[in-house]
């Protein structure tokens, strides 16, 4: 907030921030794939007893209640939380159009605090 007058929120910016969410995404993505091949690999401790049953549990461990499971819950997240901020500034941008056409239809310009024309997201008058 600048001066008490409101949120400027810079579209560029949340733009890259949503970029570099879905990058993230990707990402994490290329990491469930390696943690699913883990996953089926089968650890060649042995044949005796505690080898078998130590190779059992690191497979459990990295497999879908595991390593693999976490990391493909973060990467829903990731991709949930992209879709948030996306819709967010769609409709930032949507309340933006809106406002500014419904002041241009009025034909008053729109005053912001302390008597200065008020500007939308794009630097124009709003």
């Amino acid at each position: 907030m600048k001066d008490g007058q409101g949120i400027d929120l810079e579209l560029d910016l949340f733009g890259q921030r949503i970029t570099t969410l879905a990058e993230l995404g990707d990402l994490t993505a290329d990491l469930v794939t390696t943690a699913s091949r883990l996953a089926e690999r089968v650890p060649m401790l042995g044949t005796a007893p505690p080898a078998v049953h130590l190779a059992m549990r690191l497979r459990e461990a990295a497999g879908s209640s595991g390593l693999a499971g976490e990391v493909e819950a973060t990467e829903r997240e990731v991709r949930e939380y992209e879709r948030m901020l996306a819709e967010a500034e769609r409709r930032y941008q949507e309340h933006d159009e809106r406002s500014g056409d419904d002041v241009r239809k009025s034909g008053e310009p729109r005053e912001a605090p302390g008597g200065r024309p008020a500007h939308g997201s794009a630097g124009r008058p709003a």
